[in-house]
């Protein structure tokens, strides 16, 4: 049987289609230059026509790139991650990068034994999604392939880095149950080691503090940020037979697990209970009742760490500003009676 299939697009073919030079649409192709909107929506539209497949490989060989980036997750299985990940995704469209996936699960040596497997791969940069190293260690690292971090601040011109302020999110958690009448306050932390968690433990005294209400250590019980270890937390915490009314949890999957815990007591939230969470993970909205919770922008972070490494590359200035935590208030929280 003869082919008679058509010659596959070439670069040229699709400048011609969408009206604009060669180097137009090299550079929208590799992400090397800005370029204005309706340039660069003819181009991506000349793309899809002509189902146009730029050669990466000589790419790759041409500009000393992978036109890879390496992503490091602490548990690909959490929906916070997920989340991120989505961001991180949607923003990769388009640019002619693909992301590699690890996960370090907590653990400093095990992330930098994944990021030394990266390098090895010659990955064009790294982002790293929270983690435990030190900024020695991620600096290190950052002379080799530039890195962007979630969870630390860093400006330099190979790794930048940027941190959502957990003691004012937590801070706004509990404000709101104080202003709900509230002052028999429990805290779900999350590990002591942690960054953080001890952050929010920080806004979760500052907001007592700042309202003369005295801390109770006897009212925080320490999970492990999923919702196994808010249930165990939470039954630790009723089994102390102290007194409260409500309860912030570190994280939204720790609040899911005390929900359960409550639920099968016969404790009813918010009637008896007020609840919040933080993070504002896709599933809060659809608990029973929906969870009050800190919004974290996920989405949005995941979006600007892939702006930022791309700026890395391109060696562009690079801010990385992300928007605040903001409190969403829900049906999990009552006015105290």
């Amino acid at each position: 049987m003869n082919d008679h299939s058509t010659p596959p697009a070439t670069l040229t073919d699709v400048a011609r289609r969408a009206g604009v030079s060669p180097a137009t649409v090299s550079r929208i192709l590799n992400g090397t230059a800005k370029v204005a909107d309706d340039k660069r929506q003819a181009v991506m539209a000349a793309i899809s026509e002509l189902n146009f497949a730029p050669n990466q490989m000589a790419q790759s060989l041409k500009h000393g790139r992978t036109m890879t980036i390496g992503i490091v997750v602490q548990d690909i299985a959490s929906p916070f991650f997920d989340e991120i990940l989505h961001g991180v995704d949607d923003g990769l469209k388009g640019t002619g990068y693909a992301s590699v996936i690890v996960s370090g699960h907590w653990n400093a040596d095990e992330e930098a034994e994944r990021i030394r497997l990266l390098l090895a791969r010659k990955v064009d940069g790294i982002i790293l999604l929270t983690g435990r190293m030190t900024d020695a260690t991620v600096l290190g690292f950052a002379a080799q392939r530039p890195v962007v971090w979630l969870g630390r601040v860093l400006r330099t011109k190979r790794a930048i880095g940027f941190a959502l302020d957990n003691e004012l999110g937590a801070w706004l958690a509990v404000r709101h149950l104080i202003e709900m009448g509230h002052r028999r306050i429990a805290h779900l932390a999350g590990p002591a080691d942690n960054r953080d968690s001890m952050e929010r433990l920080a806004g979760y005294k500052r907001a007592l503090k700042e309202a003369d209400i005295p801390f109770d250590p006897a009212l925080v019980a320490e999970g492990n940020l999923q919702e196994a270890g808010g249930l165990m937390a939470m039954n630790r915490l009723y089994d102390s037979q102290h007194p409260f009314t409500a309860v912030f949890a570190v994280n939204d999957q720790t609040a899911y697990g005390a929900r359960l815990f409550l639920y099968r007591k016969g404790i009813r939230v918010p009637d008896d209970v007020s609840l919040v969470g933080f993070d504002d993970l896709p599933g809060s909205s659809y608990t029973t009742p929906p969870l009050t919770t800190i919004r974290q922008p996920l989405y949005v972070i995941g979006q600007t760490a892939v702006q930022s490494m791309l700026g890395l590359i391109n060696g562009e200035e690079v801010e990385g500003t992300i928007p605040p935590v903001e409190l969403v208030v829900r049906e999990t929280t009552r006015r105290n009676r």
